[in-house]
């Protein structure tokens, strides 16, 4: 877990990374619909979503809009399906400011394990603080199926809890933290480690009250096969 100064430096070294555009970025979890697969029929989450194809030598090209897909090894509550997001606005998906992104993922996460290329997904998501708690990973803990994960902090408003909780195969103790401010960042050896968020709650029950996160996963391609991380 690393706090946001980390990537305010990345998008200070990025020209086009203006303080419009990053506003711009952030504003768009606004107006995000639905997630409509939610297997314990919450309505609290909403969530768009797109795909990259991205080099070792982090050059980024966006893919032709697709289903999400987890099998029900790693997402017992809502895989086994082609789940269809409305896909991220191409002012967003395309723009400076998530390139920016994934060429900062690429270069950490390449730097750890040059592969050939990687298969990469974007998820924005919003999840709106309830009485009852909204539920970041309402799948329990898990892993994605996936080589690395990369989750910024885009927004929270009126809402306690959403603490992560990085759970060892090895056996290590837990390790918990929040993220608390904009752009704060975790990064996340999928096929080491399992996570989870727990819920989150209203502040202040007469006012909005929500969390927004962008999770961007990637996922080995070696000898233009793309792997599972495990059976």
């Amino acid at each position: 877990m690393l706090d946001g100064q980390i990537l305010r430096n990345v998008f200070q070294s990025s020209s086009g990374c203006s303080t419009v555009r990053l506003n711009d970025f952030c504003d768009s979890w606004n107006d995000m619909p639905v997630d409509t697969y939610m297997g314990d029929r919450g309505v609290y989450r909403r969530r768009r979503h797109a795909a990259y194809h991205v080099s070792n030598d982090h050059r980024i090209k966006r893919l032709p809009h697709r289903p999400h897909y987890q099998t029900v090894n790693y997402n017992h509550l809502n895989g086994g399906v082609e789940r269809h997001f409305e896909p991220i606005p191409h002012t967003i998906a395309d723009g400076v400011v998530l390139n920016t992104l994934l060429q900062f993922a690429s270069a950490v996460f390449s730097g750890v394990d040059p592969v050939a290329s990687w298969f990469v997904e974007v998820h924005q998501f919003r999840i709106e603080a309830i009485e009852h708690g909204g539920k970041p990973t309402p799948e329990g803990a898990h892993r994605d199926g996936v080589s690395y994960v990369l989750m910024v902090l885009i927004d929270r408003q009126n809402v306690t809890g959403g603490e992560t909780t990085i759970y060892s195969l090895a056996g290590v103790p837990p390790a918990d933290f929040t993220l608390q401010e904009r752009f704060d960042i975790a990064l996340v050896d999928d096929e080491k480690v399992v996570h989870g968020v727990s819920p989150v709650f209203p502040k202040d029950g007469n006012h909005l009250a929500y969390r927004d996160v962008l999770v961007i996963t990637f996922r080995a391609e070696r000898n233009s096969v793309v792997e599972e991380s495990c059976p």
